[in-house]
């Protein structure tokens, strides 16, 4: 050590030695959040919050890891949004820096485009300033360059003015806001560390009145009484409070919420029996698969009966099926052709499937009969047959004797004393022998010898034929 030191040096140099102070509890360490009221998770501008998503379904803010509700499950609704932030001479340059943070976070959850949504700042002090309208940005990265270039104004807390010209000159259809004809919300954010100077309630009540929905947001020392005031009801959901800038930046995830539309498809929790189709904003609808119809709760379905229809095209029969479809059948004695649908004449004969035991006969109608061979009748089944004694029947043409052989099988005899013609049907006189009895002595033995020759003669030609 030196040993010339001055002498105030020497009387502070034991205090120098000693420890350093605890550190100051920086502000993102302190209670950073106490609110009045957050709206919850799937409310939107203008309308009573929705029912809060369930748990399974986890939130993390804009900036933290998970991002938002998921890809496909979150998505903001189309507003006409406006800043209105207080640049004052309270709030510090590190300060107002964390309130374009909390600003650019917000843009951060919202979609951003024409179709979409718009976002202007009004920047007040005791004067205002409309730093850009809502036609000027159309794309988030832009949108957030602007507000990163804001920069305080000077002393003065007039928030009834800045009310008053974000409603006279951000909200018109000129500088970028959408008719009352679009249904898109009107919002208003105004966010101040003080008390305002000037009349605040009837020029927030105006607003209010003209379709702006305002959300305020107070912070150290700013006034309750005056947030409420400025703000829309219910209270508890459009006034908020922190304690200090250094924790503002977190008040951007509940705004998230507050103008989130939950995809309840996505969720799964829509309650649709076959498919759910979203129709943005937080809406959706239910559908049935083909073949369905969508019952009186719009949410389940039944089968549809098509062939009470009549539209199912079958050229025969009409089948339901328990999927809700239907297929096409045909008669008996058709096929289904390859469009499913119409019929042609099966050949059953051909396909040899008729069961006839003699003779298969195809009809024009697509059907058959069976039929049997001469000397057999069609049985009762219709397909068999039984033998027929045409002896019997009497249709035999035999001129003496019909003579049956089984079998459905006949032949032809004559009577004694004649014999029987080439057409084994009709019977001739045996002439010589009636001859001999008639001329010659019977008994003489030489008429004997003569008719045993001739007998024998004519039997011999017999057994010839």
């Amino acid at each position: 050590m030196p040993r010339h030191l001055p002498g105030l040096l020497l009387l502070l140099w034991p205090l120098l030695l000693l420890p350093p102070p605890p550190a100051a509890p920086s502000p993102m360490a302190r209670p950073g959040l106490r609110r009045l009221g957050t709206r919850g998770p799937g409310g939107s501008p203008g309308r009573r919050p929705a029912p809060a998503a369930p748990a399974s379904v986890p939130y993390s803010g804009a900036g933290q890891p998970g991002g938002a509700r998921g890809a496909g499950v979150c998505k903001s609704r189309p507003l006409d949004l406006v800043f209105i932030i207080d640049s004052s001479r309270s709030v510090r340059p590190l300060e107002f820096t964390k309130v374009k943070t909390f600003v650019s976070r917000i843009i951060d959850t919202l979609n951003i485009g024409p179709a979409d949504t718009r976002v202007a700042v009004v920047n007040y002090a005791s004067t205002v300033k409309i730093e850009f309208h809502l036609q000027t940005h159309s794309d988030k990265q832009s949108l957030k360059r602007a507000v990163a270039r804001i920069t305080p104004l000077s002393t003065g807390t007039m928030s009834g003015l800045a009310i008053q010209t974000a409603m006279d000159e951000a909200f018109t259809v000129e500088a970028g806001a959408r008719g009352p004809s679009s249904d898109i919300p009107k919002v208003a954010i105004i966010v101040t560390d003080g008390r305002p100077q000037d009349q605040v309630n009837e020029v927030a009540a105006r607003a209010r009145a003209s379709g702006i929905e305002l959300y305020a947001v107070g912070v150290d020392r700013a006034d309750m009484e005056s947030l409420k005031m400025m703000a829309s009801e219910p209270l508890d959901e459009h006034v908020f409070y922190v304690e200090t800038y250094g924790v503002i930046e977190k008040l951007s995830s509940r705004f998230q919420e507050t103008f989130c539309a939950l995809d309840l498809c996505a969720l799964g929790t829509h309650q649709c029996q076959h498919v759910c189709i979203s129709d943005g904003d937080g809406r959706h609808h239910c559908e049935c698969s083909q073949g369905y119809s969508l019952n009186a709760d719009k949410k389940t379905c039944s089968a549809i009966d098509k062939c009470a229809l009549n539209t199912h095209g079958c050229e025969h029969i009409c089948v339901n099926d328990r999927t809700g479809s239907y297929h096409c059948e045909c008669y008996e004695g058709y096929t289904l052709n390859e469009d499913r649908k119409t019929c042609s004449a099966q050949d059953r004969c051909a396909l040899g499937t008729h069961g006839c035991q003699h003779t298969c006969v195809n009809d024009r109608a697509g059907s058959h009969h069976c039929e049997c061979y001469e000397g057999y009748t069609l049985n009762e089944d219709k397909k068999t047959c039984s033998v027929l004694n045409q002896c019997a029947l009497g249709s035999h043409g035999c001129q003496h004797i019909c003579v049956y052989d089984g079998n459905a099988s006949y032949h032809c005899d004559c009577d004694t004393g004649y014999t029987l013609n080439e057409d084994k049907k009709t019977c001739s006189a045996v002439e010589e022998a009636r001859r001999l009895i008639s001329t010659e002595d019977a008994c003489a033995c030489e008429a004997t010898l003569a008719f045993q020759d001739k007998v024998n003669s004519y039997l011999q030609r017999l057994n010839s034929k």
